[in-house]
């Protein structure tokens, strides 16, 4: 039997390229999008809470009795909820606010329990979802504590598949890889692989407009001006992970909540792929570096879409919100019509 598994674990990795046709016409450069949505769990997390919880098992430190805590904001918790089921491990998930119901349902069908916290508190306020995780792991018997922010693992996930499978779908000849950072796991994973292959390889970190991750980058400090309110979900952050190598990335590319909203609209107008937030964002990273970064017709780019705008339906791709916002009052690409809903009376 061919293309037949044991269970849903078996569709982990090795996620397509696709070529992106219309929103990046303007850059001569050869644009892939590596769509993470393909991965059983509709996001790129899927491989790092198969391989942290794999190898936690490796070293006797998860039991059948044990249960498993994470911060996340979502797509991380939807992963690590899935590969609990199937492997027979309770699940419990800090998230924040900005966590949209839609969410928070998805990850409550798929057991697991759910504290919802402040996300415009300091990372180390007892009522932010790192803080409320540490805690809770702390008075939860048998708890194992995923701590994607501050765990080598992340990064090894994908230094293991995301890095080699880049590799060789592009036969070698990427030269530009974009990926947005919050843990900073996929893009460091990637960056350190491609790097080992060809240190000329240029690795681009996106980040949001309210994050300090950019700041840090260029001046080794945290400057807490940079922290402010931003919509984005899954990147930028208020504090340093450690799972963010810096050292592997040559630069960062700060995008705001509007301009990522729209070209995540425009992505799923043009090229028919219904991508996250992030996907807009990261897109709209690459656009921004190719103002002042020229591109020629022989260099190949992949941007890592991170997750499925399946999650986003009552966000980014609500018209309600996107007015709400003041979004669609100032679309700049003029597509007001083109989002707006028709209704006969």
């Amino acid at each position: 039997m061919s293309n037949v598994y044991d269970n849903i674990l078996g569709l982990i990795g090795n996620t397509p390229l696709v070529k992106l046709n219309h929103v990046t016409r303007e850059i001569p450069a050869m644009v892939y999008a590596k769509l993470e949505s393909c991965n059983p769990g509709h996001s790129t997390k899927d491989r790092i809470a198969l391989h942290i919880i794999e190898k936690a098992e490796e070293k006797g430190i998860l039991t059948p009795e044990s249960v498993i805590v994470e911060t996340t904001s979502g797509n991380t918790g939807f992963s690590v909820a899935m590969v609990s089921i199937v492997k027979g491990y309770k699940c419990i998930l800090a998230v924040s606010d900005k966590t949209k119901a839609e969410k928070i349902a998805y990850l409550k069908a798929l057991g697991a329990q759910v504290y919802v916290c402040p996300a415009n508190v300091p990372a180390d306020d007892p009522r932010s979802y790192y803080e409320v995780a540490k805690r809770i792991a702390s008075e939860t018997p048998n708890s194992v504590y995923i701590n994607q922010y501050f765990n080598e693992l992340n990064i090894d996930a994908h230094y293991q598949t995301t890095g080699p499978e880049i590799w060789e779908q592009t036969e070698g000849k990427v030269t530009h890889v974009f990926a947005c950072t919050g843990t900073g796991g996929t893009l460091s994973g990637s960056a350190k692989f491609l790097r080992e292959k060809n240190p000329d390889i240029k690795i681009i970190g996106v980040d949001a407009d309210g994050s300090i991750l950019k700041g840090y980058h260029e001046t080794g400090e945290i400057n807490p001006l940079d922290i402010k309110p931003y919509q984005i979900e899954g990147m930028g952050k208020n504090l340093i992970p450690s799972a963010l190598l810096f050292d592997q990335i040559d630069q960062f590319v700060k995008v705001n909540d509007e301009m990522s909203a729209y070209r995540t609209r425009e992505i799923a107008l043009k090229e028919a792929i219904m991508g996250g937030y992030t996907c807009g964002a990261v897109t709209q990273g690459l656009i921004q570096y190719a103002q002042a970064h020229p591109f020629g017709p022989d260099e190949v780019v992949v941007l890592i879409f991170p997750d499925h705008g399946s999650r986003y339906i009552t966000k980014v791709y609500s018209d309600e919100w996107m007015a709400q916002q003041g979004f669609v009052n100032n679309c700049v690409h003029n597509y007001d019509e083109v989002f707006k809903t028709e209704y006969i009376k």
